[in-house]
């Protein structure tokens, strides 16, 4: 199957064929003819699996068909065009990374695409609003900064989309998203894409979706078999004396370690840099452009560490990932798998390695219920735990099973071996400023 056979118009196709892209993933295969024929669509994704490019094509597609090439709205006198079409997302990260991705698709359309999320000016925004735009990609809360201000208007919406909507909800955003809806008009169609459909997700289908055709790539919470998955039991106080040795052992260019505060996350990257190793942080209390700055140190390669917070989970687009680090579990299982889709992406083989100390025996044994398998469990000499901890009735660290071999050509504690063939990341062009990066040779896919 190609971009060709579904139904995608020249300008876009011309868009495609510049990057390069041209296979389509399963989620635009199945989705972009159900969006081009008007439907609501109900997509269940994981991160990675290209539904930007799934639902941001076929809407360039619909809003380009629908517009005169001299539309009233851009006459003069007319006023500032109103968005026609709403993108909600969760982060700020998601934001600009979709609309770069739909600046990338529409480069031959003239369609504006405009972007407001918390932790930047008001004012700059605002004048992007007076502009007029056609196609608005929002966080909830600053956009009803905007609703309620009276520098946006939804009355002429199109089309709704929301990105990540399991995440939006597990963020408190629910309430904003329902007055935000209250805004649109009812006459419209909507995509929503979640990870999960958990009962709130199904209840908010149910309320503001007409007959939507529900397309489900991959089961809830599973993880791509490119990823091997690898456990170190240690005592939490020599957590960082671990993961210095490791990252020191290894060769790989990027590493993304999870911590679980952000206070915890600024401490760690200032100790791999007082160890010689190039580090960013990355968390919710910094600004929006020191978020972007270090993002952009990472993907450039200037630092080859980047410590965050579960703000980094889900949204960040970081091609040829080949290694997370889970310094400290996550809270809930579920979070287990936004943290390492990072890696393994677009048939790329990648390693997710935890530091596990005693006391978050309770933690590891909610992941491998909920992955429904065991994680292979190793001690590192000389970082062996003080105390021993039981996991289902077996001691922490012993034989629990078969353990998943490494896949060929993985090395531990070195650079995994390429898989091949495999497709390559889809995301925007390397621009300077740090959009995604684009790797070198090989077919690709639009997977954004």
């Amino acid at each position: 199957m190609t971009f060709e056979t579904l139904g995608l118009a020249p300008a876009l196709l011309r868009a495609l064929a510049d990057n390069n892209y041209t296979t389509p993933t399963p989620i635009q295969a199945e989705a972009i003819p159900l969006v081009l024929a008007g439907h609501d669509v109900l997509g269940g994704a994981q991160t990675g699996t290209g539904k930007t490019a799934a639902f941001g094509l076929p809407l360039l597609q619909r809003l380009a068909e629908g517009t005169p090439a001299t539309s009233p709205a851009t006459s003069k006198g007319a006023g500032p065009r109103k968005p026609r079409a709403l993108i909600l997302v969760p982060t700020r990260e998601l934001a600009v990374q979709v609309s770069d991705s739909l600046r990338t698709y529409g480069r031959h359309l003239r369609l504006n695409v405009t972007t407001i999320y918390g932790g930047a000016g008001m004012q700059p925004q605002i004048e992007q609003l007076r502009r007029g735009v056609d196609i608005l990609v929002a966080c909830p809360g600053r956009l009803i900064d905007h609703l309620e201000r009276g520098t946006a208007k939804l009355d002429a919406v199109e089309m709704l989309i929301l990105d990540e909507a399991d995440r939006m909800l597990d963020m408190g955003f629910l309430p904003s998203i329902k007055r935000i809806l209250g805004r649109v008009p009812a006459t419209r169609q909507t995509l929503l894409f979640s990870a999960t459909f958990e009962a709130q997700i199904k209840q908010l289908a149910l309320e503001f979706m007409k007959s939507p055709q529900q397309v489900q790539i991959a089961a809830q919470n599973t993880i791509v078999d490119t990823i091997v998955h690898r456990v170190h039991p240690v005592d939490g106080a020599r957590k960082r004396e671990l993961l210095i040795d490791i990252l020191c052992k290894r060769h790989t260019e990027q590493v993304l370690v999870f911590g679980k505060t952000k206070h915890g996350c600024n401490r760690l990257a200032e100790q791999l840099e007082q160890a010689g190793l190039k580090a960013v942080a990355i968390h919710g209390n910094k600004s929006q452009a020191a978020r972007q700055r270090a993002l952009n140190e990472f993907k450039s390669g200037k630092a080859r560490v980047l410590v965050a917070t579960d703000v980094a989970a889900r949204g960040l687009d970081i091609p040829n990932l080949p290694l997370v680090i889970n310094h400290d579990l996550p809270m809930v299982a579920e979070d287990y798998v936004h943290r390492i889709g990072r890696t393994g992406r677009n048939g790329a083989t990648g390693e997710a390695l935890s530091l596990v100390s005693p006391d978050e025996a309770g933690l590891l044994r909610q992941i491998q219920r909920m992955l429904k398998a065991d994680i292979a469990m190793e001690n590192v000499k000389g970082f062996e735990p003080s105390r021993p901890m039981r996991l289902d009735s077996a001691p922490f660290g012993a034989p629990r099973g078969p353990a998943r071999p490494p896949q060929r050509g993985h090395r531990p504690h070195g650079k995994p071996a390429s898989a091949q063939p495999r497709h390559a990341h889809a995301g925007p062009k390397q621009h300077r400023g740090g959009a995604a990066g684009k790797p070198a040779g090989g077919r690709r896919d639009s997977r954004a």
